[in-house]
């Protein structure tokens, strides 16, 4: 949905009524606003004023805001009671609350003159102004969201509803002998009143709309009226619009500005890291000048920059306020143990997620992988040209990923004497166990169900019988075995039960069984054709430690060609994730490591096992 937007429009304390609160506001007449979009530079926003362009539906109990803020209660100063398009104008009716007393005096008095619409967008027209050529944006669908009193109007044709205050009588004494005679009190000029009133108005437009003095004082001087002043302003913008531009050289820097918190965190992890963790990482320049900063000199620029002064502070005190201060503090040793966390993890033994195929959810639903095996085949065209249409055939695997993580801390105490090194240990040590994490995550979906692996969605575990993918009885690794396994992937069928020739490519076996796999698939010269070894070179040996049967082994095929294991991350977060605070339960820094994970079976025809001798 599109963030609200804001156009204002003024209102005077007219069509006031006093015992209830109320009053009426020309919101909006739809006229030009200057916005500037990124991209595509200034414009011109205009809102489509009708009742079929608005919409209404939050009016009842829509809150009249203080300047749009929405922290709390005592932002509301009142309610939208209606609201109604009257030619060509959003007329809105609002009731002010009685315990905001003070906003409906300044509205009375004529103080508080403007009000602010925040709106929906819904859809748009683009158009071009054909004299000046400005890009126009209409919106001509919109929802009304919310009303504010805010300090500036902008909308140069809002009008004043009623030329006086409605709902207000005054009853007059009663007449008779004894009746005092009625007298009237002097009363202002209604001439001298209303040009008063115009010339306040005309110097509004000169400041809304940047015309100056000059431009006021000039259409006062000629008594010019509130509409005659308002048609001038637009035509003194009509004309500012058309006059040419300054030829205006443009420039553009790649500097990084220092200042800028995050870059500076990035930098400082950067370089603990490099001195404190893998004085082998190339190091960046931009962080070569906090390079050998011990945590005492961190705190004290962290609190500096956060306009703390360190004059005079112990060590202790420095430390102690910078993590109870600045975020940057603890912000710059998690990307410390983030970097620690990633080297080790990306160096971790990859094995099983070298026979899956990677994927990414947006969250943490179950998610249903639909395959569709396409039942077409070509078929000979008639002579009136008529081609059958295809159908499809759908099989469903669903899993959902999960959260799974834990907590380090750096204590108050080993930040004071400068001792990280027990920290960013454990950093490294949580990155190979994240790794670990997601390998005995994939080994146990292999094995699970006695070595049969998980159920799929026709009810029957990845290794079965009528899957064509297990061995109808277990044999050693040989020639023979591999060869009925390789025939089985071959004569695999797709879901429309045609062929479709899968290749293997992978040999996956337990340690036991690594020198006896090394054996078959070594590639020799033979001297005689019966010494020939068929399978010398073809299937990459994975030796996984974690599978603990002695005897089991499998063949796999590339999960480039065909759906088999897939693992997936949450989106945005692949690998494991790393989040600081200064600690509340741990006086220190508080690293927190996150890993959002899952894994399945998406098809079984890409793998084969063997239960072995």
């Amino acid at each position: 949905m599109n963030a609200p937007l804001y156009i204002r429009a003024g209102f005077t304390p007219t069509s006031i009524v006093e015992k209830d609160r109320t009053v009426e506001m020309v919101a909006s007449t739809g006229s030009a606003v200057e916005r500037v979009d990124i991209g595509g530079g200034p414009f011109l926003e205009v809102l489509e004023i009708s009742e079929q362009a608005i919409d209404l539906s939050r009016l009842d109990g829509m809150p009249l805001l203080n300047n749009h803020r929405q922290v709390s209660l005592d932002d509301v100063l009142g309610v939208v009671r209606a609201a109604r398009v009257e030619s060509g104008k959003l007329i809105i009716k609002v009731q002010v609350s009685p315990q905001r007393d003070d906003i409906w005096q300044g509205i009375c008095a004529g103080v508080f003159r403007n009000i602010s619409v925040g709106y929906d967008p819904k859809k748009w027209r683009t158009s071009k102004d054909p004299i000046t050529g400005a890009r126009i944006k209409t919106a001509i669908s919109w929802e009304l969201r919310e009303v504010s009193i805010v300090p500036v109007g902008a909308d140069p044709a809002a009008q004043i509803r009623g030329n006086g205050m409605s709902g207000t009588t005054t009853t007059p004494a009663p007449a008779g002998p004894e009746a005092p005679p009625a007298t009237t009190p002097p009363q202002a000029s209604p001439q001298i009143e209303t040009r008063a009133v115009v010339n306040t108005e005309i110097r509004a437009l000169a400041t809304e709309f940047n015309l100056g003095d000059e431009w006021a004082n000039g259409q006062i001087d000629r008594g010019a009226s509130e509409q005659d002043a308002r048609s001038a302003a637009i035509d003194a913008l009509k004309e500012r619009r058309t006059r040419p531009s300054p030829i205006l050289t443009a420039r553009s820097s790649n500097m990084v500005h220092l200042d800028d918190p995050a870059t500076i965190v990035t930098r400082m992890g950067e370089a603990v890291y490099f001195t404190r963790v893998n004085p082998s990482h190339k190091l960046s320049e931009a962080a070569r000048a906090y390079v050998n900063m011990t945590t005492l000199d961190i705190a004290r620029d962290c609190l500096q920059r956060a306009g703390v002064s360190t004059t005079g502070l112990d060590q202790n005190t420095i430390i102690t306020r910078a993590l109870h201060t600045t975020s940057d503090f603890a912000a710059i040793f998690a990307d410390t143990a983030n970097r620690a966390l990633r080297a080790a993890y990306q160096v971790a033994p990859a094995t099983l997620k070298r026979l899956a195929r990677q994927t990414t959810h947006k969250d943490f639903r179950a998610k249903t992988k639909v395959q569709a095996a396409d039942l077409a085949k070509l078929e000979k065209v008639n002579e009136q040209g008529e081609y059958k249409y295809s159908g499809f055939v759908e099989a469903m695997e669903t899993y959902a990923i999960g959260t799974y993580g834990t907590i380090l801390a750096l204590s108050r105490k080993a930040l004071i004497n400068d001792d990280l090194g027990a920290f960013n240990d454990l950093s490294g040590k949580l990155g190979l166990a994240s790794a670990e994490f997601e390998a005995q995550f994939l080994v146990d979906l292999l094995v699970k169900a006695a070595g049969l692996g998980p159920t799929m969605d026709d009810e029957k575990p990845v290794f079965h019988a009528d899957h064509g993918n297990l061995a109808g009885t277990g044999g050693a690794i040989s020639k023979e075995t591999l060869s009925a396994a390789r025939l089985a992937m071959r004569r695999q069928k797709g879901i429309n039960g045609r062929p479709i020739a899968i290749a293997p490519k992978f040999l996956v076996v337990p340690p036991e069984l690594e020198t006896q796999a090394e054996e078959v698939l070594a590639a020799i010269q033979p001297t005689r054709t019966e010494d020939v070894n068929v399978f010398g070179g073809k299937l990459d040996l994975v030796v996984e430690s974690r599978l603990e049967d002695p005897n089991r082994w499998y063949v796999a095929a590339d999960p480039a060609t065909v759906e088999g294991l897939e693992y997936a991350y949450l989106q945005g977060s692949e690998g494991p994730q790393t989040d600081s605070r200064a600690g509340f339960e741990v006086d220190g820094v508080e690293v927190k490591i996150r890993l959002d994970f899952g894994a399945s079976f998406l098809d079984w025809r890409g793998w084969y096992m063997n239960p072995g001798a």
